[in-house]
């Protein structure tokens, strides 16, 4: 949105945003605090699969130790479920329970794309039936539209197993999400795995005080695109007198918390290696705050992200691990003092995850 007050607001130009970022994200210098008080701050940890959410935390918490994350998923403090974005994240449960409702709407919507699949099903009675079937034990989706066959033989199986998904809170129990075990997806209802009914949505200000707090400073449809929502501009209106507002290089406005860090744009960036899906990468409609523009799309494959790393504040290559090597991409050349502070940070990584060993740490060739 761009008229006369936001044409007069202070800019801030991309380094400024970028530091702001990092600042809000814990990766701007580590923090000291829980892995739990660390995923409620985040709003969760995007967690397609089980690592992620590991590597998450290892690159903005200092003292992390894998274990922390994994007792707090076995003593169900945390939990694995589809919430923004239609994606899997880490949540809190508190926060399960409370922004699950929030982003409703838009699981609602995405189930309208597979209406043809579901002619003839209620699908208030397939709520029904899937809760009792995942409450009676966890179940594979698999398993569950297998199940939910039987009750609807002529519908698409596909189509099925999503509804039930997005008609319910389903969470993935443990062993899956356990750091260094294996276990497939099963899935029961939050309120049947954390007994506790859930929650209702919070009010939307409150969610955008918190979206700002770990992702601003924020346009509306920065935070629309974090969340998978529409129609928010009314509820920063609302909020907007208590909120700063500012500016970006492309004259788009942005809204902050006024208390909220906005380091100098100079202040030093360390290397960071970030998981696949970090969400550092995902909740803004205007990436550039990270992702240089002529690097648009280098961090992905078709629908698979690959692991990235940052220096100075930017994305800056890709990074695979096989066995004890651990492969440095980068996007273009790095100073000699840029690779030895990456080869330190990816040596802390290692250690932090995988604990201490030999560690072949490579550079490949700069990508094409």
């Amino acid at each position: 949105m761009t008229n006369k007050a936001t044409q007069t607001a202070p800019r801030l130009g991309t380094d400024a945003l970028n530091r702001a970022t990092l600042a809000r994200q814990l990766l701007l210098r580590r923090a000291s605090v829980s892995a739990h008080d660390a995923v409620e701050h985040l709003l969760g940890l995007q967690a397609q699969n089980v690592q992620p959410p590991y590597y998450a935390l290892a690159a903005r918490l200092e003292g992390f130790a894998p274990e922390r994350l994994s007792t707090l998923m076995a003593d169900r403090a945390v939990v694995r479920i589809v919430t923004m974005r239609s994606t899997i994240h880490t949540h809190t449960a508190q926060d399960c329970l409370t922004l699950r409702p929030l982003v409703q709407p838009a699981r609602e919507r995405e189930l309208n794309l597979f209406r043809k699949g579901l002619a003839g099903v209620d699908l208030d009675r397939l709520a029904a039936v899937s809760r009792e079937l995942v409450e009676a034990e966890p179940r594979t989706l698999k398993q569950l539209r297998e199940a939910l066959l039987v009750e609807w033989p002529d519908a698409d199986p596909f189509a099925l197993g999503l509804a039930a998904r997005c008609r319910l809170p389903l969470v993935q129990v443990t062993p899956r999400g356990l750091w260094g075990r294996s276990g497939q997806v099963a899935l029961t209802t939050a309120e049947h795995w954390l007994g506790r009914p859930a929650e209702p949505a919070p009010a939307p200000e409150t969610v955008v005080r918190r979206y700002l707090a770990a992702f601003g400073p924020a346009s509306v449809k920065d935070m629309q695109t974090w969340a998978g929502l529409t129609r928010l501009r009314e509820v920063f209106e609302r909020l907007r007198p208590e909120l700063l507002t500012f500016r970006d290089d492309n004259g788009t406005e942005l809204f902050d918390l006024p208390d909220a860090p906005r380091p100098d744009p100079k202040t030093p960036a360390p290397p960071r290696l970030l998981p696949e899906f970090d969400n550092l990468l995902l909740s803004h409609a205007d990436r550039s705050r990270v992702v240089p523009p002529d690097l648009k799309g280098r961090s992905w494959q078709g629908n698979q992200a690959y692991r990235t790393f940052l220096v100075d504040g930017f994305l800056a290559g890709i990074w695979k691990l096989d066995a004890d090597v651990l492969t440095l991409e980068p996007f273009d050349r790095l100073t000699e003092r840029q690779r030895d502070d990456l080869v330190e940070e990816a040596g802390r990584t290692l250690r932090t995850l995988h604990g201490e060993g030999s560690y072949d740490i490579r550079f490949a060739a700069v990508a094409a």
